[in-house]
Formats: structure tokens, C-alpha cells, sequence
């Protein structure tokens, strides 16, 4: 049976999350819970899990003490439920949400299981405990007969990937959408602001100003070179740089503005921000044009965004337009992490505050959908005049009071973002008892209680591609039939993209990218198919997929 590539999860620890120590994501002794029998908490991460058979492709020999996912029972299962209980206290989740278990192996005709604990630097001053804990909790286990755990490991990677961040993204940890989808609220001002006071938090920070047929950043940001620069022998831009801060606009491109139509445009932008060296950054803040058309939705899904801010002001009539951009980013599953309001107040100089817009829209936003942060700036002429300049305000007055408004704004950013960096990467794996995937989408993981995993058919998820490769973007018509994809198809390696996706490859090379959205919405495999497969023998497919 080949080695498969599979994904899992563990459960939430109650405790609130602590830094990330410096060394090995943990600083205190691993705290091991009791094991539970319910599946339904005993989902792991197995980054190749490869269980041995009888020759015939059933699993023989042994029976499980634990309940799988929804109650089907699997070898898998045990172990990983078994290392569920093993908690990494700095982390606050247990070692395979915090994706420490590699290369599961189970021989089932033998009892013998054998696993690698990868850390995130060799000088973690307790893995000989991680080491410990694990061999006594799998060997708990009522069918294994022998443990063989390798320690290794591997430093922290960012949010998504650099092998899942297209070209010059590799090395960027947290992209951050700023949003608004009404022109005229400020939404370039307050990207701008909000690049720069990142900066001033000791972040590295590149700023991407998406709008095409009207670019901002060229006017707010007076770098001393002013054109985008091109290797003739790579092909990437070298971004200009002021204060400190990387910019990318196509205002520096030399050409103005453009007049062009939206399938241009959005080839353009791909173009500008893909094939830019962005180098080394912790945020890259990207400015969106205005509305929620091809642009919008070509960024969402060329790159992983970590989150998004979103602008408003507090007239009623924004709001409209501002609910259908969150709208969309939920609908790529994007997070919106805070509101900005602007323009929101003056105070006057008899003491009291005014709202000569009204007021109620950002509250409205929150409360409608949810958004942890809702943070109010101030009328300020000082910050037009600024942009107008090519200084943004919180680089030539940075102690001022809307400069630090600007600094509660990028401190939700943060916070969010390191929030959702620890949210349980593994919410889709491949159960090859099963031949079916587990999925579990990580908003499950968000206090609002327990989701119950669900499995899906293989085939099912490969027939329903929502890609250029699968579907004609013009006519919508399906360019593959069911029949051309086989039923026994199996995956070669699942990723996770950002917080909101998972990337499968196949057989044949095929990458996919599937949205939680998009698989929650496909037909569940039964109770009764599920055993149905587990006792049934399968031949893998000769024929890769073209």
C-alpha cells in the first residue's frame, strides 16, 4: 500500500493561549490529559501515514478500542487520539494540532507503530519529555506491542506555507487585505497609515496598492526612486522602499493610471504582486480598489490572505457597500479581524465631541457580522494633508492622537493575526482505512462549540473543481465529465491554504484548491458506506489522471 499524505487535528485546549517560546513552542513540562474513546476528540496530525495489510487490501488482525471520526472505528484514530492528550502548555493545544506528529506508521499484523515528533528547533530543553509522554501514551494502547519515536525538527513556518506561496510571496508571513468597497472613505489612507504603524512595531512590512485605474500610493509615499525596477535575468520587480516600508503600485510602473478592461486588469495585478521579490516580511498590507468584482476576487484567490481590515465611514449609505465586500470575504473564507471608521468624530473646543456624519454604520458592521474590533479615527485634516504630501501622518507625527489610534488599529492586527496563525492547521486529512477524506474546518475551533467531522468521497471532491482547469469561466459549463475522473482516485498530498482552504494534489500532478465552504456543501459519506468501505478491498487505479 503506498505512502499516503494525510491531515488531521486534536482538540482545543482549554487554556488561553500563551507566547510561542523562542525555542520550541513550549517552555514547561508537556502535560499529558486522559485518553478518551471518543474519536470524535482524537484528530491528528500524520503527515504520511502508511498502514500495513493482510496483502489483500483489508486491514486484518486487530480491532480498535476508539471510535473514528463519526464513530467509525480505525487503527489511526487510536494513535492519534492517544497523542491528543499530550499538551504543549505554551501552544495551549496538544501535539498534533500544533502539527508535531510525522510520518505515522501502523503494522497491523504486528501491533508495531513508529511516528516522528518534529519540533521547531533541535534545542528544545524538554523533548527527551515530549519523547517520553508519547511512548508511554501510544503504548497504552491495548493492541500496540512496541513504540518507535524518532525526535526531530524544523523551525516555524508562516501562516501559509513558502511552498504554497506563489513565487515572490515565498517568504511573507501574513498578508492583510484592507477593504471598503465604496471609494471616497479613506481605505488608501488608512492602508498606508496602517503599513507604516506596523513598521513602527518592529514588523517588516511591504505594502501592495492593488487599484489600477487609480493609484494611491504614488502620491502618499515619496520614495528617493520612484520606478519599479525589473531583473532582465528573473524577471522580478525590485519594489521602491520608503521609510523602511516596501511599496508596489502600478504608479510606479511609469504608465499613470490605466484604461483597460477587468480581465486585463486582473492579470496585471497577478502579474505586479506575484513577480515582485518581496524578500522577508512579516505583513504585507494589500490596498484593494473599490468593489467586488474580478480584481477582489482574483486576489482572494491567487494568495492566502491571512485577514482583512475593512473601512467605512458612518453614513448608513456605506454601510450597504461595505456589507457586500465582507460578504465576499467570507465567502473565500478571509477573516475579517476589525472596522475602521473614519471620519468619524471632532472634538470641539468647547470639550465636546461631535459626529457630523451621524453615527451607527461601524457599529452595525460589527454586530451584523461579527467583527472582533471596531476602532473610530478621528476628522483630522492633518492626515490628508499628509497623504497629499508623501508622508503619511503617522510617520511625520507618530506620538499625535490619531497616530495612536493608528497603533490600537495595527495592534489588532496583530493580535488577530497571531490568533489565527495558531488556529489548528490540520482540518482535512486522508483516512486510507476509509479511502475518504476527514475534514474539519477550523472555524470549528473558535469556542462555539464542537463540530462533528464529516467524511467525504474522493471522487466527489475531485469532480467538483471550481478551477479555470475544470470549469469554463465564461459559460460555467463543467470542462471534465464525472466519468472522466476515476472513482478510486486518491490524493498524494493535502496542505493547508491559509485558514479557509486545503490544497490536494493527485494522481497525474493535478493541484486543487478546495474552500471549507466548498466541501462542507458536498454529500457525506454514510455510516453504512463507511463500514462498507473499510471491510472492502480496493485495487489502486492503474491509469494516472491526465
Amino acid at each position: 500500500m503506498k505512502l499516503m499524505q494525510t491531515h488531521g487535528w486534536g482538540p482545543m485546549s482549554t487554556r488561553s493561549l500563551a507566547r510561542v517560546s523562542p525555542t520550541c513552542g513550549t517552555h514547561m513540562s508537556p502535560v499529558a490529559r486522559p485518553a478518551r474513546t471518543s474519536i470524535g476528540h482524537c484528530r491528528g496530525l500524520s503527515n504520511n501515514v502508511m498502514v500495513k495489510n493482510d496483502g489483500c487490501g483489508r486491514i486484518s488482525g486487530l480491532r480498535c478500542r476508539a471510535h473514528g471520526e463519526g464513530g467509525v472505528r480505525t487503527l489511526e484514530g487510536d494513535v492519534l487520539g492517544a497523542l491528543s492528550t499530550i499538551m504543549d502548555p505554551d501552544f495551549g493545544m496538544n501535539i498534533v494540532d500544533c502539527g508535531f506528529v510525522k510520518d505515522l506508521e501502523i503494522d497491523s499484523g504486528s501491533g508495531r507503530v513508529s511516528f516522528r515528533l518534529e519540533l521547531t528547533t533541535p534545542a528544545c530543553p524538554i523533548k527527551e519529555e515530549f519523547e517520553k509522554s508519547a511512548n508511554a501514551v501510544v503504548s497504552g494502547i491495548d493492541w500496540v506491542t512496541s513504540v518507535d519515536v524518532k525526535m526531530d525538527a524544523q523551525p516555524v513556518a508562516p501562516l501559509g506555507p513558502e511552498e504554497n506561496r506563489p513565487n515572490g510571496l515565498r517568504r511573507v508571513k501574513h498578508i492583510i487585505a484592507v477593504s471598503s468597497c465604496k471609494g471616497g472613505v479613506g481605505k488608501s489612507t488608512t492602508a498606508v497609515n496602517l503599513a507604516y504603524t506596523l513598521a513602527q512595531m518592529g514588523a517588516k512590512v511591504g505594502i501592495f496598492d492593488a487599484d489600477v485605474y487609480g493609484p494611491s500610493l504614488p502620491t502618499m509615499i515619496r520614495p528617493e526612486i520612484r520606478v519599479l525596477q525589473m531583473d532582465h535575468e528573473t524577471k522580478a520587480i525590485t519594489p521602491v522602499e520608503y521609510e523602511g516600508v516596501k511599496g508596489v503600485s502600478f504608479g510606479f510602473a511609469g504608465q499613470g493610471s490605466a484604461i483597460m478592461r477587468g480581465p486585463m486588469v486582473s492579470g496585471l495585478i497577478e502579474q505586479l504582486l506575484l513577480t515582485s521579490e518581496w524578500g522577508e516580511l512579516d505583513y504585507l498590507v494589500v490596498d484593494f480598489p473599490p468593489g467586488t468584482g474580478d480584481i477582489q476576487l482574483t486576489l482572494c484567490q491567487t494568495v492566502a490572505f491571512t485577514a482583512a481590515v475593512v473601512v467605512t465611514t458612518p453614513q448608513n449609505l456605506a454601510f450597504v457597500d461595505v456589507a457586500k465586500g465582507i460578504r465576499m470575504f467570507a465567502r473565500m473564507e478571509v477573516p475579517c479581524v476589525a472596522v475602521a471608521e473614519n471620519m468619524s468624530y471632532f472634538d470641539g473646543d468647547d470639550g465636546k465631541r461631535y459626529q457630523p456624519f451621524g453615527e451607527g454604520s461601524g457599529e452595525r458592521v460589527q454586530a451584523d457580522f461579527g467583527i472582533p474590533h471596531l476602532v473610530k479615527f478621528p476628522i483630522d485634516s492633518r492626515l490628508s494633508a499628509a497623504g497629499d504630501g508623501g508622508k503619511p501622518l503617522v510617520v511625520e507625527d507618530p506620538i499625535g492622537a490619531t497616530s495612536q489610534v493608528f497603533q490600537e488599529l495595527g495592534a489588532c492586527v496583530v493580535r488577530e493575526a497571531a490568533k489565527l496563525a495558531r488556529v489548528p492547521k490540520n482540518a482535512c486529512r486522508y483516512d486510507s482505512e476509509v479511502a475518504a477524506f476527514v475534514v474539519k474546518p477550523p472555524s470549528a475551533h473558535t469556542g462555539e462549540g464542537e463540530a462533528a467531522a464529516y467524511y467525504l468521497d474522493p471522487a466527489t471532491v475531485r469532480r467538483n473543481d471550481t478551477s479555470a482547469a475544470s470549469i469554463n469561466e465564461w459559460t460555467g459549463e463543467k470542462m471534465l465529465s464525472d466519468g472522466d475522473i476515476p472513482d478510486d482516485i486518491e490524493p498524494m498530498d493535502i496542505r493547508s491554504v491559509g485558514n479557509y482552504a486545503v490544497q490536494i494534489q493527485w494522481e497525474g500532478g493535478f493541484n486543487q484548491v478546495a474552500s471549507f465552504e466548498l466541501l462542507s456543501s458536498l454529500p457525506r459519506l454514510s455510516q453504512e458506506e463507511l463500514e462498507e468501505r473499510r471491510n472492502t478491498p480496493r485495487v489502486p487505479s492503474l491509469d494516472p489522471l491526465i
